[in-house]
């Protein structure tokens, strides 16, 4: 997949976080008291075409973001609840109007060839991503990135933003000031760059972390270029570990005894955008009569194979202000066909409905919703795209498509920037007064009462006249040897959290 337009939320602006130390308590598959020693084999997707050393370059291969995500520290990583928590970061304080950010770096948070970290090297590495990578990666202007004394760092922004100790998850990764030549990899992470030949590499323990020291002596990542492949090798017991493995090898590896299946819920969402701005689904009734009409159940059993959840039109089902109380949608047909015909729907024609090959099961999921929506009277004809094709023609363009995200992210930020009236990102062209107002009123909240409102309003609005139809959330599926212990469950690019894996 390219990491294109599509890396604002799989990379940039936030995904997965954990505390130093308690942090990565957040793990599965703990028995016993754990041990030091040994090498944990893993394998992850990546192409030779690719590769990228860069840590704030597009990290398109899983493999390339794995390596990158051990050597190197973020501000902030992934957690439960909140969902966000510290890395090189140690704590964070904003100002009244949550537009001035200060960060402190960790004590004790040196660089691989022991040199301490000092907040010049935190700045100048921010002022490299925005330079890099774009306010996509980095929401600040690079002048308003600045030092405050030796370990402090603040961050300005242009307007209120609550949620900025998530958008700088895992894509902040600090390097010394200057650095230009990033193969030597010398970063302050859990571990360091022992050697590495053409995507694959050896990583061995930081003994001068500053976080809780990792069990393991060594972590060998492995690049394979096909979800087959790296089913086959974690089955045949090559690797001890192929990450974001997917359902099929899920299910071939279950039940049998040498090896486990990781499920990391809430993983990635694989759903379909609705342009409501013009075209033949800006009427909310017909939204709604799309979303009556899928069978979602179905839905998640023949596409992701029973490995996911039945999910309500509302993107960020892993946040922990998510709003359990909104009803869950169920197939309703009568109801479907009663509001195409109230909006004037003309169900004679037959509608372009466009996909690509990327999320597993998207393509499918599209042919399984045009069979579904027949049933309503909605006639659709599934068009596969490749990738680029698909994001210069149909992405922010077409009235109907599918689309995929990951899901460790507030329901917040994600409406924030696929949602509102200026976002260019906005894939359903949605524009609406009172949900912009809601965005704007929860990012500026001082207290949570207030926060918890405004993104209960946000959520509510979703559902009744967004336009996402989100049918479900994928698994994320990791298959590893029995004998690997406390492995990460959260969903998203959580899983390349590894520092506390160790082995039986």
């Amino acid at each position: 997949m390219g990491w294109n337009r599509r890396q604002l939320l799989r990379s940039g602006l936030g995904v997965g976080a954990v505390l130093l130390g308690a942090a990565c308590s957040e793990t599965g598959n703990s028995m016993g008291s754990a041990r030091q020693g040994g090498t944990l084999r893993v394998g992850a997707l990546g192409t030779a075409a690719r590769i990228e050393r860069d840590p704030h370059a597009n990290l398109s291969n899983d493999s390339d973001f794995l390596i990158t995500s051990l050597v190197y520290d973020a501000l902030t990583v992934p957690a439960a609840d909140p969902n966000v928590a510290g890395r090189l970061a140690s704590r964070w304080e904003p100002d009244a109007q949550r537009r001035r950010w200060t960060f402190t770096i960790a004590d004790g948070a040196t660089f691989h060839d022991g040199t301490s970290v000092t907040s010049e090297d935190v700045v100048w590495s921010l002022r490299r991503l925005r330079t890099v990578g774009g306010a996509s990666k980095m929401p600040a202007a690079a002048d308003d990135i600045t030092a405050d004394g030796p370990n402090r760092v603040v961050i300005a922004l242009p307007e209120p933003n609550a949620q900025l100790p998530l958008l700088v998850r895992l894509m902040t990764f600090t390097v010394q000031k200057d650095t230009t030549d990033f193969t030597k990899a010398i970063g302050t992470g859990p571990f360091r760059l022992e050697s590495y030949q053409g995507g694959n590499a050896r990583l061995v323990r930081n003994d001068r972390w500053h976080g809780t020291p990792p069990l393991l002596d060594a972590i060998e990542i492995t690049m394979f270029d096909s979800v087959t492949a790296l089913g086959n090798a974690v089955l045949g017991g090559q690797i001890d570990l192929a990450s974001n493995v997917g359902a099929i090898a899920g299910r071939t590896a279950a039940g049998r005894g040498d090896l486990q299946v990781v499920r990391r819920p809430d993983d990635t969402m694989v759903g379909v955008a609705m342009r409501t701005s013009d075209g033949p689904f800006a009427d909310p009734r017909v939204r709604q009569a799309i979303r009556l009409g899928v069978d979602r159940n179905a839905l998640v059993n023949q596409v992701h194979s029973g490995y996911g959840a039945v999910a309500d039109d509302i993107l960020g089902t892993a946040d922990p202000a998510y709003d359990r109380s909104i009803p869950q949608r169920a197939r309703d047909i009568e109801r479907a066909k009663t509001l195409l015909r109230e909006s004037g729907f003309d169900t004679a024609k037959s509608y372009p409905f466009r996909t690509k090959a990327e999320a597993p099961g998207e393509v499918e999921s599209a042919k399984v919703i045009a069979t579904q929506l027949a049933d309503v009277g909605v006639r659709l004809e599934v068009l596969i795209q490749e990738s680029n094709a698909f994001y210069d023609q149909t992405w922010l363009q077409a009235p109907l498509y599918t689309v995929s995200w990951g899901t460790n992210d507030s329901t917040l930020f994600l409406a924030s920037k696929l949602m509102t009236s200026g976002s260019n990102r906005n894939e359903t062209g949605f524009k609406d007064a009172e949900f912009d107002a809601a965005i704007a009123k929860a990012l500026a909240a001082n207290d949570e009462s207030a926060y918890a409102e405004a993104c209960r309003v946000v959520q509510r609005i979703q559902y009744d006249r967004g336009g996402y139809l989100v049918w479900g959330m994928a698994d994320g599926i990791d298959i590893a040897s029995a004998r690997v212990r406390d492995l990460p469950v959260l969903g998203g690019f959580a899983r390349v959290q590894l520092e506390r894996a160790w082995l039986a």
